[in-house]
This record gives C-alpha cells, structure tokens and sequence, in this order.
C-alpha cells in the first residue's frame, strides 16, 4: 500500500501522508491541506470519518464487535477484574499491582469527603431538578473548593487531582439520587469496597442496618466497568475539547456530563424505561411494537436495540445480559416492565427483521433492565453512566494534557449572505 494520498482539486494534486494505527487502521493525516492548498478544508457533519486525535486508550472494532481497554479484551476485564482496577488500567496504562492497587484505593478513600458547603448548593435544587443537571453543577462547583490548577507537568499534582475526583464522585452521585427521595445524605463507609461503597451510600436506610448482595455488587461492577470507556464518543471528545482550552479537571468533566445527557447518547437506557413505561401504559403487547419499529411509516422507535458503532452485536451487551438475568434471578422481582423488556428482547433475537439487520439489544437495553431491577429510579441511569465512564473521561482528559495537543477549533463552511452594506433603521 503508497504511504500517501493524492488529492486533486482545480487540476493541482496534493500529496498527504498516510498513518496507520497499531490495529492497523489507516488514516490520512491532513494537518496541511488548509495551508497547501490555499484554504480548502473538509466537511464531515458529526466527524463519522474524521480523527480528532491518537489515542492509546481504547481500541473499538464495530464491524467485528471488538471493544479493548489498553488492550485487554472487555471479555477478561469484566470477568476477571473489578472496576478499581480497571479505572487504573485507563488512567495509567497498566494493570495495577497488588501493592498499586491498594495505594489507590486507599489514597480515593482518603479524599471520600466533600466540603461541606456542597450540601448548601444542593439543598438549593428543588426536588424536581433532574439528576443530571444536579450532577455536572456539583462537579463544577467542587472547582470552587480546589481552585489550584493542575500542573499537568507535576506527576504528583495530576495522581491528586485524579483520586480526588474518584473519591468525591460517588458521593456526589448517592447525594443526588437520595436528594430527590429526600432521604438523608450519607458517606458510606471507608471499610467497604468501592462499588459496595457506593451501593451503601445510595441505598442504606437510617433506620437499618445496609446488607450487601454480592450479586448486585458483581452486576453494579461489570455495568461500571463495561461503560467505562468507548472512544471518542459525544462526551468523551467534549471532556478533551473543553481540557484543550486548559480547562480544569473538574469543569470538563462537567462537560463530559452535559454532553452525556442527551438521549442519543448516555440518556438512551433512560429512553428504554420511558419507551417500556408507554408499551406498558398501551396494554404491554410487545408483537405490536415490533411490528411497529418494523414499519419504516410509523414514527415509533424501537430504543435500546443496534448501535451507532458496532454493527454486529454489542460485545457489552453479551456480558451485561447475563449479569441481567441472576439479578432478576436473585431479586425475583415481579414487574410488568421486566416482563415487556424481556419478552422485546427474545423476540428481536429471532426475529429476522431484526437478526438480518443485526438490531441485538445493546448495552443501554440490558443496563436499564438492570438498574431498574435494583431499585434505582430511571432519571437515575444517566448519572449510572457518568460513574462507569468517569475514569474514561480521566484517562482522555489526562492523555490530551500530557500530549499538550492544540486547542480544538474546528473549521467550517460558511453558506449565509455574502457581503451587504448597513442600512439605517428609517430605510429597513
């Protein structure tokens, strides 16, 4: 294969270099084409073939349904690590040590507490104040209670900056779930695990004492580890973006959170709850719906089946549909939701509409199952997503700084008026 591209335009060609990646994939480095040739740029409307960066964090292959942190297959992660290690694989590059591991844990649990004065700005929400907007506000204000700039040269400047986040986060994930049942705030216990920290902190009553259930702790794992990171995403490219302006740590990840809001992205296991609330609300008759998504006439979308990147079937999902199953095992829950959401989804794995256009439930299906079945409330799961991806956004945020890449600032056509002179008020 040439180790350039030739592009022609107005009869003069343009050489530019070809870069191939370590998996192989191969990408035309324009750089130049602006200046080369005299002001010519490229339009890509949501860059669906434009690289805004190297990266040597995660390795996605949606043609073939592959899907690898630093490497390692998301299979082996999920089954064989817990989310701590592999928030430090992301981070760091590395799978942690045993020594490593516990030095990170307990540095997070160091800085598990938030200031106090947090709780003033969230008592301020009203109860009906979406979770996500509570969420990234928070992280943005936790600015205000650091507001040294990381010195992203400083090894030791940017490990605090990062077990800071990771010990403060979850907190203010089970702040923002219990604000809105009025329950009272808790920070857990510094004994525990993180995941079962978490579950603690979101979930344990006043009155009792908390139980952990090793299968919810084993499924809240695997969801956070499966979403810990996916490329250059919606929110993973805003949290790079907003940090190439030199934007703190704190405040991209505040826009990490926003741009994961939409229901296009991280707000999409939220729209299977809503979508299976309506067929529910409609008599629950799942062949109506199918039949439904199958006519390109009606408006109505089938959410939480295919995906915009793999085209076979979602590696994550695979992992997540068994975890899916022992908590429905285990729980024994009775829900006619449940019951709706299953039954869609054994009905689109034979269905041929849907096996010929490769439209298997993907992970935001399984995951909303899941939370559902755990007793977190639906405008709760976006704010489940942020958790997982947290050390994702981290690692993309870190890797930008330490590469000192330019600030983003991407280019477009202009296709409003052309020039035309000022006209006085009494002549328009």
């Amino acid at each position: 294969m040439s180790d350039k591209a030739t592009l022609e335009i107005n009869g003069n060609k343009y050489d530019f270099p070809l870069v191939t990646g370590t998996e192989n994939e191969v990408a035309i480095d324009i750089k130049t084409l602006r200046g080369v040739t005299g002001g010519v740029t490229t339009i890509d409307p949501g860059y669906k073939n434009t690289g805004s960066c190297e990266s040597a964090i995660t390795f996605l292959d949606g043609e073939k349904g592959i899907l690898r942190y630093r490497g390692y297959s998301i299979e082996e992660l999920a089954e064989k690590a817990d989310f701590l290690e592999v928030a430090y694989l992301l981070i760091f590059g590395e799978l942690p040590n045993t020594e490593e591991l516990e030095k990170f844990h307990s540095d997070i649990k160091k800085h598990a507490v938030v200031d106090d004065d947090i709780k003033k700005i969230l008592d301020a929400f009203p109860k009906s104040a979406h979770p996500m907007g509570v969420l990234a506000s928070l992280t943005s204000a936790l600015t205000a209670f650091n507001p040294t700039s990381v010195n992203v040269d400083s090894e030791e400047e940017m490990y605090n900056a990062i077990v800071r986040i990771l010990g403060k986060f979850p907190i203010l994930v089970a702040w923002t779930m219990r604000k809105k049942q009025g329950m009272p705030l808790d920070y857990g216990s510094s004994s525990l695990g993180y995941v079962e920290n978490i579950l603690q902190m979101m979930f344990k009553r006043p009155d009792e004492e908390y139980k952990q259930n090793p299968i919810l702790v084993n499924a809240l794992d695997k969801l956070l580890i499966l979403h810990a990171d996916h490329e250059q995403n919606c929110s993973t490219s805003t949290v790079r973006i907003t940090g190439s302006s030199h934007a703190g740590l704190f405040v991209s990840l505040s826009a990490g959170i926003s741009a994961l809001w939409g229901p296009l992205h991280g707000g999409a296991n939220q729209a299977v709850l809503e979508m299976l609330e309506d067929i529910k609300e409609d008599g629950g008759d799942t062949k109506k719906y199918m039949a439904k998504a199958k006519d390109k006439s009606d408006p109505f979308r089938l959410m939480g089946f295919g995906h915009r990147v793999y085209k076979n079937f979602d590696p994550r999902a695979k992992i997540i549909k068994v975890a899916a199953e022992e908590v429905l095992g285990d729980l024994g829950v009775e829900d006619p939701i449940l019951d709706i959401a299953k039954g869609l989804s054994e009905e689109a794995l034979k269905d041929p509409y849907f096996v010929d256009r490769k439209l298997y439930p993907n992970v935001d299906f399984y995951s909303g199952i899941i939370y559902r079945a755990m007793g977190i409330p639906v405008e709760m799961f976006t704010v489940m997503f942020a958790l997982g991806r947290l050390p994702g956004w981290i690692a993309q945020w870190k890797e930008m700084r330490m590469r000192k890449e330019p600030i983003g600032r991407p280019r477009q056509l202009y296709v409003g008026e052309t020039y035309r002179p000022f006209k006085d008020i009494s002549e328009r």
